[in-house]
């Protein structure tokens, strides 16, 4: 999806959109059928009232016998109920449909949005996505309200008036017709100006979104930067150009409207001119120059009604144009059977069943590159025995948090192979393989509810008990017993009202009440302090008993004790050890260490006494 997506306009009809587009409408063929028998029936009985008009005037008034005059009266007013009626159920019924459509179809978004991979994420804002999702739909709800099924009453009923107007008097009739040219050059102009308005709006509202998504998440950097006013004029020219793009839209509409009223004034003075004289000259009758009069009042209405909802077909293949490019990327991180293939394995062959969860990973001669040609992983292999606690330590753009992201299958590997307990992951369900994993990060996301629920994620399976007992290992309940509702107190977005070392410890609460088969630390103590550092090293003594364990760090301190330490540099494992046989190696880790430690004087071989964390361009540099 480009960045310039938004400005995609497309065709004003696409025939193969717009059966993709009814198909969302095919569960609902009863209710939309009920809608067109509804507007025909509204049609027929909004064209019988300038007849019947005619008919009073014609062979009751002008004749002085009002005799049958309030039956015509009672006929007009049953027409009145009548087309009440209809524009009812067909405004409800239409509404009614469009609302489940929009229901459908956000659902179905949403469902693919979740199995898209990282990498989308990468390359599209989510404000753009944000409008997909609503504006978009919206667009697209608006065609079946108002356009799909209610154009049919536009044409029955233009071509009804037609039809009765020949059949009364042709030569009114073509004075009615004169003025069509001018109708369609009017209803030209708009449609080529109000496409091009509509896009810029589009393309507007998408930025709008997609500035105050970014800012807002990131408020407290623009605060801290001192970036009010920059961050204020950029959005006051965002609104500024979407405000422009709609007054210009405005003005089309403006003229547009009162253009056609005058066209129809125009040709009812032409009616009432050359009508009036045959009236006198006893060629029509007065009856029939009313009702001429009504019907042509009527016929300008469907054509700008059809001007408009060319507008909104317009708006709905842009959107639609959009959503089903968006639907259509393909989602690269699948199940197994779902059309990927592990290369080397039989096609068609089903995926073999996982062993016994021992939490036992092999990482076998691995590349990753985000973008083609520029590895980030170059042929790194290792083993980690079930049960081995490892850490993973190397400078900034190493390498180490992607492979956590490979061994999680947020994104497949370039080249080689990852396993857990003798089995490709790619040959295992994602939701399989990320249950047997809990994963602690630096930056901790929290999301609007409770602190419990937080904890527990929307797993029912885990009883409040169990989030108590996690939340007092990882030493948690005693601040959030002193909230106002303890374990009920509401978190609000991304948990703003807790300190980072709060979420930090509700982050380890959360792995351990999920009792993971392998654990993965990604910098999981670097924001909280000495002391809670102290207290959490106690907790993940015994998170880490009998569970796979892999651990990022800066802090050279928290993974000393580790069965063994990798060290990455530009993307390769350079060593391999216990922290005693890295530091007797003096190669890129006891740099590390000296790095961290020289500000602090000189450290004892075995370890040191505080925890500072690595200079990664320092230690960059001294690799």
């Amino acid at each position: 999806m480009s960045i310039h997506d938004d400005e995609i306009l497309g065709k004003a009809y696409d025939s193969r959109l717009m059966r993709r587009l009814i198909r969302y409408l095919r569960p609902y063929w009863g209710r939309a059928t009920l809608a067109l028998v509804a507007i025909v029936a509204g049609v027929a009985v909004q064209l019988a009232q300038p007849v019947l008009v005619k008919r009073a005037i014609d062979d009751y008034i002008a004749r002085g016998d009002l005799s049958g005059v309030t039956t015509i009266a009672l006929l007009y007013l049953g027409t009145l109920v009548g087309a009440f009626v209809a524009e009812f159920v067909q405004t409800t019924t239409l509404q009614m449909v469009g609302q489940r459509i929009m229901y459908d179809m956000r659902r179905e978004v949403y469902d693919h949005l979740q199995r898209l991979d990282l990498a989308y994420y990468d390359r599209n804002p989510v404000g753009r996505l944000m409008t997909r999702v609503t504006s978009d739909v919206d667009a697209i709800n608006d065609l079946f309200t108002s356009g799909v099924v209610s154009v049919f009453g536009d044409v029955l009923s233009l071509a009804g008036i037609i039809g009765i107007l020949i059949a009364l008097d042709w030569r009114l009739a073509l004075l009615t017709f004169c003025v069509l040219p001018l109708i369609l050059l009017i209803t030209q102009w708009f449609r080529s100006h109000v496409r091009e308005s509509y896009r810029e709006v589009r393309t507007w509202v998408s930025r709008l979104n997609a500035f105050l998504q970014e800012n807002l998440t990131g408020m407290g950097t623009v605060q801290l930067f001192r970036r009010e006013a920059l961050a204020y004029g950029e959005f006051d020219r965002v609104n500024r150009e979407h405000r422009d793009a709609n007054l210009r839209s405005i003005y089309y509409y403006a003229v547009f409207y009162p253009a056609i009223e005058l066209v129809g004034a125009t040709s009812t003075a032409l009616i009432l001119w050359f009508g009036g004289g045959w009236v006198l000259a006893g060629t029509i009758t007065i009856g029939t120059l009313v009702a001429f009069i009504q019907y042509a009042q009527r016929f300008f209405r469907p054509i700008s009604d059809m001007s408009e909802k060319f507008n909104l077909l317009q708006a709905a293949m842009a959107s639609s144009e959009r959503l089903f490019g968006l639907l259509d990327t393909p989602v690269t991180i699948t199940d197994p059977g779902s059309g990927f293939r592990v290369p080397g394995s039989a096609a068609g062959s089903a995926a073999p069943k996982p062993k016994a969860k021992a939490g036992g990973i092999v990482v076998d001669d691995v590349s990753f590159a985000y973008v083609p040609g520029t590895d980030v992983l170059k042929h790194v292999s290792f083993v980690v025995e079930p049960g081995q606690r490892i850490g993973i330590v190397g400078a900034t753009g190493s390498g180490k948090s992607t492979l956590i992201n490979l061994l999680l299958r947020f994104y497949d590997v370039s080249s080689g192979r990852i396993t857990i307990d003798g089995t490709d992951i790619r040959e295992v369900p994602l939701a399989e393989l990320r249950s047997h994993f809990a994963l602690v990060l630096q930056d901790v996301y929290l999301f609007s509810g409770t602190i419990a629920g937080n904890i527990r994620l929307g797993r029912a399976d885990i009883p409040d008990a169990r989030v108590r007992e996690a939340a007092e290992a990882v030493h948690a309940d005693p601040f959030i017993r002193e909230l106002p509702q303890g374990y009920d107190t509401p978190v609000a977005e991304r948990g703003a009202t807790l300190s980072v070392g709060q979420k930090q410890l509700l982050s380890f609460a959360r792995a351990l009440a999920y009792d993971p088969q392998i654990l993965v630390l990604d910098e999981a103590t670097s924001s909280v302090d000495t002391e809670t550092e102290i207290l959490i090293r106690d907790a993940l003594h015994v998170l880490m008993e009998g569970r796979t364990t892999i651990a990022i760090a800066h802090r050279l301190s928290t993974i000393q004790d580790m069965d063994r330490i990798l060290v990455l540099h530009r993307g390769e494992l350079r060593e391999s050890g216990t922290h005693q046989e890295l530091l007797a190696m003096r190669g890129i880790y006891h740099r590390l260490y000296e790095l961290q430690y020289q500000s602090h004087g000189p450290a004892p071989s075995g370890g040191p006494a505080t925890s500072p964390t690595i200079d990664p361009v320092m230690a960059d540099e001294g690799a």
